[in-house]
C-alpha cells in the first residue's frame, strides 16, 4: 500500500451536516477499495479563478490516505460518476520528501526554543530598572 493526497472538491452550499455527508460518502469509496484513511482537513470554501461548469466556488477537502497502486484507476474513476465530488486531484506522497521535511521542521523548532531560551537568560542578565 502506498500513501497518497487527494484533495476533493465539493459544489454546493457549506452546510456542515451536508458537507459531512458528503466528505463520508467520497472516504467510503477509499475503504471499499481497502484503502485506510490516515488524515483528513476541510480546508473551507474558496471561489474558483474562473468559473467552471457554472460554479463559482466550492468546499476542498484535503484527504491523506493508504491504497494500492493497482486500484487508484478504479477509485478515479468512480468519483467521476459519484456527484458530490466536482473535482479530484490524487497524488502519490514522496516518502523521502516527507521525512526532509519534517527534519527541517523539527530543526526550525529546535532553533526557536534555543532563541526563546537565550532571550529569557538576557531578560534574567538584565539589571531592572
Amino acid at each position: 500500500m502506498k500513501k497518497y493526497d487527494g484533495l476533493y472538491i465539493f459544489a454546493g452550499q457549506a452546510k456542515d451536516d451536508v458537507l459531512e455527508s458528503q466528505i463520508t460518502k467520497a472516504v467510503a469509496e477509499v475503504t471499499r477499495l481497502g484503502g485506510n484513511i490516515l488524515a483528513q482537513e476541510v480546508l473551507g470554501k474558496r471561489t474558483f479563478a474562473r468559473p467552471m461548469g457554472k460554479r463559482e466556488s466550492g468546499v476542498y477537502v484535503q484527504v491523506r490516505f493508504e491504497l494500492d497502486p493497482e486500484k487508484v484507476r478504479e477509485l478515479v474513476n468512480r468519483y467521476r460518476i459519484v456527484e458530490e465530488v466536482f473535482r479530484v486531484q490524487i497524488l502519490a506522497v514522496d516518502e523521502r520528501r516527507e521525512a526532509v521535511l519534517a527534519a527541517q521542521r523539527e530543526a526550525a523548532a529546535q532553533r526557536a526554543a534555543a532563541n526563546a531560551q537565550k532571550e529569557a537568560e538576557a531578560a534574567e542578565a538584565a539589571p531592572a530598572e
